[in-house]
């Protein structure tokens, strides 16, 4: 009777045993599986890497946390649940935390079959990686943003020169956060309905960036404002086409420039508005030169109101000339060739023109015997063609000489 319990006893601890041994090295095997697949490479495509690697190694990771969970359960368990498991039948199951199933291989061997990062690609992959492009947090250049900005690049297109928006301060800042759909289209369509073509636009945000944070309402009302001192529709567009900055005058500045050459000049309405016309930008630039040159015309340069008004209205830029080039033309034709006021009136366009082009001119007729300006004297020249005629006319016309003895002369200057 011993005999046999004692033989009993062996058979019970052996089969335990030989259970025991097959469980935890099912478990083994598990284990060592979940760490071998968290050691696999991530694939980075497009410049991510939250394809195959990413997911098989968060798969694999939780797997491992219930096979620790399970196989730390199962050993301290298992010596509680050691004297139930002999007394119920010969086929004991042992319930596994996390059941390995054949998806999740074929997706552990499929991640173990992909390339190393470190692994020579082909070209043709290569070339299919696309990095995406980020925009940079500062920079001196606005060209390093065109790529990443919608507004920059369709500016581009639109003929916009930003190298010279680049060099005034906060233009580029300031640009960058317009949106192209609801700040520069609409303002574009503006342009576009009071007449301005399609060609100006470059032009007119390369000088003027600011139209474009202007607010349609006022913007609106400055064009109805000029429309109804009667400039035509064709006019305003002109002049908004060559004065970028005069929309963004308010209405009470544009009136008080229009009263200061009324009343400045003496002029009707409709004389002001025609030298406006022309020189649009009178409405836009300081009047401080203005008045500067009106003195000089009739203190420095002797001229009457009368004169003054009739050179204005033939060359508005007498207006914004450059003081120091206005007298020393005005000097060498009333000193030097002694054309009296009276024909300069008649003929104003020469306070226009390049005073080295006058000077040359003058002494080649000079050395010639020529350089005769009184109207009632033989070989009369004109002041108009004088300026006016190009180099090769001047000479057949009215040097009665070759353009290659012209050239001769002007280097003996």
């Amino acid at each position: 009777m011993a005999a046999s319990c004692t033989q009993l006893c062996l058979q019970c601890r052996s089969l335990l045993c030989s259970k025991t041994v097959a469980s935890t090295w099912r478990y083994s095997t598990q284990l060592r599986h979940c760490t071998t697949v968290t050691r696999l490479p991530a694939k980075i495509l497009n410049g991510s890497s939250v394809i195959w690697g990413n997911r098989t190694t968060t798969q694999a990771r939780q797997r491992w946390k219930q096979q620790m969970f399970c196989s730390s359960d199962f050993s301290t368990t298992h010596l509680a649940t050691e004297a139930k498991e002999l007394s119920k039948a010969d086929v004991v199951t042992i319930r596994d935390a996390v059941p390995v199933t054949e998806s999740q291989i074929s997706l552990d061997l499929d991640a173990a079959a992909e390339l190393s990062a470190l692994e020579e690609i082909s070209n043709e992959e290569a070339v299919s990686i696309s990095v995406p492009s980020v925009m940079p947090p500062a920079s001196t250049s606005l060209r390093d943003y065109v790529d990443q900005s919608e507004t920059l690049s369709k500016l581009v297109q639109l003929g916009v020169q930003l190298w010279k928006l680049e060099e005034r301060p906060n233009v580029g800042s300031m640009l960058l956060r317009l949106n192209f759909n609801t700040d520069v289209a609409p303002r574009l369509l503006f342009l576009k309905d009071i007449g301005v073509e399609d060609s100006r636009f470059g032009y007119i945000i390369s000088h003027n960036p600011f139209i474009l944070t202007e607010s349609l309402e006022n913007l609106h009302a400055r064009v109805n404002y000029l429309k109804s001192k009667k400039f035509s529709p064709e006019t305003v567009a002109s002049m908004v086409s060559r004065a970028p900055y005069l929309l963004n005058f308010s209405v009470k500045r544009l009136d008080n420039r229009l009263g200061f050459y009324q009343q400045q000049l003496s002029l009707s309405a409709s004389n002001v508005r025609n030298i406006v016309a022309r020189l649009p930008r009178l409405l836009c630039c300081s009047l401080e030169p203005v008045k500067e040159n009106l003195k000089v015309c009739e203190i420095e340069l002797g001229f009457k109101e009368n004169e003054i008004q009739h050179i204005v209205t033939a060359i508005p830029k007498v207006l914004t000339a450059n003081k120091r080039k206005l007298t020393q033309t005005f000097d060498f034709l009333h000193n030097t060739m002694k054309v009296p006021h009276h024909l300069i009136t008649k003929f104003p366009q020469v306070l226009n023109t390049k005073y080295l082009r006058i000077r040359e001119r003058h002494l080649f007729l000079k050395y010639l015997g020529k350089a005769q300006y009184d109207p009632s004297q033989p070989s009369y020249i004109a002041l108009d063609r004088l300026a006016s005629l190009p180099d090769e006319t001047f000479c057949t016309e009215l040097a009665l000489a070759t353009l290659e003895d012209f050239y001769l002369f002007q280097k003996t200057l």
